[in-house]
């Protein structure tokens, strides 16, 4: 299976963000994204391309608030994710984190405008950047592979 992530688009629309990354949304199984879309209508376009899971975050409308969840957990392919957006600093985001999910095998967020990629306590924490640079791709087979692609 393969999964898209993207966060902290900031756009108004879809047409907005690099078009590496909108050919890629619509090669995968899975879109997920980490919040701070800022509109609602980013949200509605992804679900044209295919399914997706998101969450808001602290740039996001009350539109949107309303919404999407601040936190979910999903499994895709065996695999329990969990995905939050984040708060506070970068500094030592990923281990503010981690708490928030218990038995997972990944924590997805974004917020931090950094990507990140790295196991902690058993799980892979991962941030895809911001998507006007960056999106990422996991690929959940038996072994979970993480990928950030700068464009």
């Amino acid at each position: 299976m393969k999964i898209a992530v993207i966060s902290d688009t900031h756009v108004e629309s879809l047409s907005n963000i690099p078009d590496p990354i909108l050919m890629k949304l619509a090669e995968v199984d899975l879109i997920v994204h980490a919040g701070d879309f800022t509109k609602g209508t980013v949200l509605d376009e992804l679900r044209t391309i295919g399914e997706v899971k998101a969450v808001y975050g602290n740039m996001d409308s009350s539109e949107l608030k309303r919404m999407l969840p601040s936190k979910e957990l999903f499994t895709a392919n065996g695999k329990m994710i969990g995905l939050t957006h984040g708060s506070g600093g970068p500094w030592g985001i990923a281990e503010r984190i981690r708490p928030m999910f218990d038995d997972v095998d990944i924590i997805i967020y974004g917020h931090s405008h950094e990507p990140y990629s790295k196991v902690i306590r058993g799980s892979l924490l991962f941030n895809p950047g911001p998507a006007k640079y960056y999106y990422g791709l996991l690929t959940i087979e038996e072994e979970v592979r993480a990928e950030v692609v700068r464009i």
